[in-house]
């Protein structure tokens, strides 16, 4: 029983597959099987999920107070704010969505060590949009 509850899947953390179904290493780097059917904590899955099943929370109660119209326009306002980005070699600061959820006035962890002068994630400006476009 405890070996069944312990094999939950973790998704959402796949490798990038490449055009002969291969991993690409470059740009996912080493691949590790225990990193893909084991979560390292039994509160991972919870933690990963907060924000979704916050907001789906706040949408519920949203349309039961104001009606249908409420949750779907805000839904609509969020996937805007998701759409407007930088190029893909600059780190996006999603300012709009911040806003919209109420994040813009508090500081969390990613805030301060979330620098993009420190990430690892560096890479050749025009393969990476070539790759964004689909054209790699």
């Amino acid at each position: 029983m405890l070996t069944e509850l312990c094999s939950v899947p973790v998704t959402g953390m796949g490798q990038h597959v490449g055009a002969y179904g291969v991993q690409d290493t470059l740009r996912s780097g080493f691949s590790s099987v225990k990193n893909e059917l084991l979560p390292s904590h039994a509160l991972e899955l919870s933690e990963k999920n907060f924000q979704l099943n916050q907001d789906k929370m706040n949408f519920s109660t949203l349309r039961n107070i104001q009606g249908l119209h409420a949750p779907l326009k805000l839904q609509m306002e969020y996937r805007a704010a998701r759409q407007i980005q930088r190029l893909p070699f600059l780190q996006s600061s999603h300012l709009a969505l911040d806003t919209l959820k109420g994040n813009d006035e508090s500081i969390s962890f990613e805030d301060i060590l979330n620098d993009p002068a420190q990430s690892e994630m560096v890479g050749e400006p025009h393969i990476m949009v070539e790759y964004k476009l689909g054209l790699m």
